[in-house]
């Protein structure tokens, strides 16, 4: 006997929310039977995959070694169903795509609408995460492709998207309020704000900062990019916004000034991204040149 593929994914779940009554709810089975199907998973293989406690349960390492493998099993398997549904290399089924929150809301609801136009058998299911949680949900097979930066998944291909331009974001009555392309030299000294950790969008704007002499804010991390304009908006610092939303929802704020920032580093390639191994690396460029058409569209209309 070996731990079958529902197994697999019962151990799966309950390593990431690290517990079973949480594993159980979201593999849509009752408590007990997960925990059965674990149970007899662990006699087979002859190992503890986790410790049992108040608390919740914690992954041994022997476990750990065996969530990873059973991932890629699992992301196999996603791979195979999906070979055999658009074996013939229609735009038909169903695409998981993972996004960034900060293109998500600006760049899909025009292009999954185009899509479905022109590919009415195709349906998309919609994730948005950071860049790393949906790194990781590519390599897991939880999802089948990502909008996001290409170098943080080097092992992956892909097709670009579209350059998105970053923006500063400050209050009418600050000393950068104005017009035109803003320098690095001119954030000397200021206080950038910034999303929190997960996001190659923070790493950039620290390196914005570093090569400016400015500092990223240790006192406010925003969890979105509207929180980050509002704090800017209200004098707290500099918001640095990426060019998508700067151009669809922050320009609308008329007690807010916005500019470009003048800068080889103040800018980001956006790509679809899919793992080397999928069987729907045509059905993905496909898709990839509406989403680049879109980009463009919206970016020309808000330029």
């Amino acid at each position: 006997m070996r731990p079958t593929l529902r197994q697999l994914q019962y151990v799966v779940a309950v390593a990431e929310t690290g517990r079973f009554g949480d594993a159980a709810a979201r593999m849509n089975v009752s408590q007990p039977s997960l925990s059965a199907q674990i149970a007899d998973a662990e006699a087979q293989l002859g190992v503890q995959l986790f410790e049992r406690g108040r608390n919740g349960a914690i992954t041994t390492p022997l476990g750990k070694d065996f969530v990873r493998r059973a991932r890629a099993v699992l992301s196999h398997m996603e791979d195979l169903k999906a070979a055999m549904v658009h074996g013939n290399k229609t735009m038909a089924g169903r695409i998981r795509l993972g996004v960034l929150p900060s293109i998500g809301p600006y760049l899909l609801p025009t292009a999954v609408k185009r899509l479905h136009a022109q590919y009415p058998e195709l349906r998309m299911s919609v994730r948005e995460d950071r860049t790393i949680d949906l790194k990781a949900a590519l390599n897991e097979g939880a999802v089948d492709t990502v909008i996001s930066t290409a170098e943080d998944h080097p092992d992956a291909s892909h097709t670009p998207l579209f350059r998105e331009q970053f923006w500063i974001c400050a209050a009418q009555d600050d000393p950068l309020a104005g017009e035109g392309p803003v320098l690095p030299s001119d954030l000397k000294g200021r206080e950038l704000l910034t999303v929190g950790y997960g996001y190659r969008f923070s790493l950039i704007v620290q390196q914005i900062a570093d090569t400016s002499r400015a500092q990223v804010s240790s006192e406010f991390q925003g969890t979105s990019l509207d929180a980050i304009r509002q704090m800017a908006a209200m004098g707290a610092g500099v918001a640095i916004l990426p060019s998508l939303y700067a151009s669809t929802e922050a320009r609308r704020d008329p007690d807010l000034t916005l500019r470009p920032i003048d800068h080889p580093l103040a800018a980001r390639m956006i790509s679809l991204i899919w793992r080397r191994t999928s069987p729907l690396a045509q059905q993905f460029e496909t898709i990839g040149s509406v989403l680049k058409t879109v980009a463009s569209e919206v970016l020309g209309e808000a330029g």
